[in-house]
């Protein structure tokens, strides 16, 4: 057996008088391929900054094969005082290491090498991060969220380069896809210590599940004896007094035993807060085309959603996700077309870009907006440690700002915000981002159970595959098309023709192109102020304005109006002219805004 690249042993570190890992050992051979899997905060990102000698440990020792190369890709690439992304690429290579890998990798990933590494948006700043991780062919890789930010496309073409590469992998991720299709060994960090199987993620959850029923079945064995134990403590002292002082010492060491066991952590309890029933006919949109300049967003595109429907939306990251979503809900006017919504419809949506959350505020008042200690739930008060309690949260969390909070924890937050308020159709952006697995499991139950209507962005196969019973795909040029089944099921009926757009990412070609029409000259890590207001109150203008053409029109449409009053006939038409003027140019800078948006904060 080849002696391992890297071996961490008795690994053992403790934040804030908890420990968070206790004796950890862990052993990754050349060529290998390890998913880390663990639930959030169980410090499976700080194991992976310690074997990448970045971290240092309580006590343990770390073994680097000397010689051995190694490539660490973090949630937040740090980019230091690099001017181009070439040159943060090229800061990772060694002397003997082929420079052209790096222009070639970024080109793959859609970039030029020119771009300011500063002012990359989330998804331009992950791709970059694996060129430079990936740029030098390690002999292991320790992979940190690979597929956070990134589109199904360039998640697709990641798998397929790791796929190709002899280095190790130590891959922590919530897509089940793709740890399935990479990993062949898994080490299950659980309670400060880890388990490891010489099987990958598809094996993983069945051998948890007999793990954890093995754990259960032992800790009633356990309380079984206890219990025998203080029985004969109370009857059956008997006059042997060294028998009787050995068997009492068991006994306290079997409740300490006890009482030092640590039970795995719970499970959230998600559910959503159910309105009346909708009408059968949800939403029907037919031959809707919306432009922004000279690029079709969506072009003719006709969709029947009926009561219990669950519709998966994919495609590249500012391919018009959001703005297809937003016309078939009324959010945004089409520019031709129609879009009829059901009767007695009530929308929750999950924003997971997180810009409703005020970062000072504390969890408690993230939920209840700042009133009291009660949260609305269906339209029924309780009390907000209850509810906190539901998606896993402790009651001394209360008081903790939104601002420290995890990515998974950020996550849960916006999922019982959006689950508390009563609704028959749900909009889910991203829904799954940060989750640990176990919380997946939960939400997937739960909307199967939902008895609404599901509109679901995603990039997660598995769980689109596990939850939509229809997928509506991109075709370029604005033209979209809705696929019966789940993402399996529209690949099997796309083909060959998936494949060959998703194995390059996004061109640098259509990337510029791209860029020349979004209402920015550079890209931007978050919108201004002014920008993100004028998202917010440009559909109210645009409702007011649309209220005051009809009015207008009213006093038109009478035909004596002409010969009866010529004044008010000019002045008349006059506003409804400047109304209609004021309308377009609202309706352009909202389109602008939420294309900014979705390029900027989707990417």
């Amino acid at each position: 057996m080849a002696p391992p690249l890297i071996q961490l042993k008795d690994i053992r570190l403790t934040f804030g008088g908890t420990p968070l890992l206790s004796g950890v050992e862990l052993n990754v051979a050349p060529g290998e391929r390890v998913c880390l899997i663990g639930r959030n905060g169980s410090g499976k990102s700080t194991l992976l900054r310690i074997a990448a000698g970045l971290v240092e440990p309580d006590s343990g020792t770390r073994f680097v094969q000397p010689g051995a190369t190694v490539r660490y890709l973090p949630q937040e690439p740090d980019f230091g005082d690099h001017k181009t992304t070439l040159a943060y690429v090229e800061s990772g290579l060694a002397p003997g290491d082929d420079h052209h890998q790096a222009r070639y990798l970024l080109e793959q990933l859609g970039l030029t090498g020119d771009e300011n590494p500063h002012n990359l948006s989330g998804g331009e700043a992950r791709r970059a991060a694996l060129a430079c991780v990936l740029a030098p062919s390690p002999d292991i890789l320790l992979l940190d969220e690979p597929t956070n930010h990134l589109d199904l496309s360039t998640i697709e073409w990641l798998e397929q380069e790791l796929d190709s590469r002899r280095g190790a992998l130590v891959i922590i991720s919530h897509d089940r896809r793709f740890l399935t299709n990479l990993s062949r060994a898994t080490a299950w960090l659980d309670r400060g210590k880890i388990k490891q199987i010489d099987r990958g993620f598809a094996s993983f959850e069945a051998w948890r599940d007999e793990v954890l029923a093995e754990e259960e079945r032992d800790q009633h064995k356990l309380d079984r004896k206890i219990v025998d134990e203080e029985h004969w403590l109370r009857h059956g002292v008997s006059g042997r007094r060294k028998r009787n002082v050995k068997r009492l010492a068991n006994l306290h060491a079997l409740r300490d035993q006890r009482r030092n066991y640590r039970g795995t952590a719970g499970t959230a309890s998600l559910a959503a807060a159910e309105a009346e029933q909708s009408g059968k006919l949800v939403i029907e949109a037919k031959g809707i085309t919306k432009a922004y300049g000279e690029r079709k967003i969506v072009e003719n595109f006709s969709t029947r959603i009926q009561r219990g429907d669950r519709l998966g939306i994919i495609g590249p990251n500012g391919a018009g996700k959001t703005t297809l979503v937003n016309l078939l809900i009324g959010g945004t006017e089409p520019d031709s077309g129609t879009v009829r919504l059901g009767a007695n419809l009530e929308t929750a949506t999950l924003d997971q870009h997180r810009e409703s959350l005020d970062p000072k505020s504390t969890l408690a008042e993230a939920l209840t907006g700042g009133r009291g200690d009660q949260i609305m739930v269906g339209g029924k008060p309780k009390h907000v440690v209850g509810y906190m309690k539901d998606f896993l949260f402790a009651q001394e969390q209360r008081g903790t700002p939104v601002e420290v909070l995890s990515g998974g924890e950020r996550g849960r937050l916006m999922l019982a915000r959006a689950l508390a308020k009563p609704s028959n159709l749900l909009v889910l952006d991203e829904p799954t981002n940060d989750l640990d697995l176990e919380t997946l499991d939960v939400l997937e139950e739960m909307l199967g159970d939902y008895e609404g209507t599901v509109i679901l962005i995603s990039h997660d196969r598995d769980f689109l595959d596990r939850v939509v019973t229809s997928v509506i795909a991109p075709e370029g040029n604005g033209k979209w098309i809705e696929y019966a089944g789940g993402y399996s099921d529209m690949l099997a009926q796309r083909g060959a023709d998936l494949k060959r757009e998703t194995t390059k990412a996004q061109a640098p070609a259509e990337k510029k192109e791209e860029r020349a029409a979004a209402p920015s000259s550079a890209p931007k890590r978050k919108l201004s102020f002014n920008e993100k207001h004028a998202l917010e109150t440009l559909p109210k203008k645009m409702e007011t304005l649309h209220a005051d053409i009809a009015k207008l029109q009213r006093v038109l449409d009478d035909p004596n109006l002409y010969a009866k009053d010529r004044k008010k006939f000019d002045d008349t038409s006059a506003a409804i002219a400047k109304a209609h003027e004021e309308l377009s140019a609202a309706e352009e800078r909202w389109l602008e805004l939420e294309m900014l948006r979705e390029e900027i904060e989707q990417a």
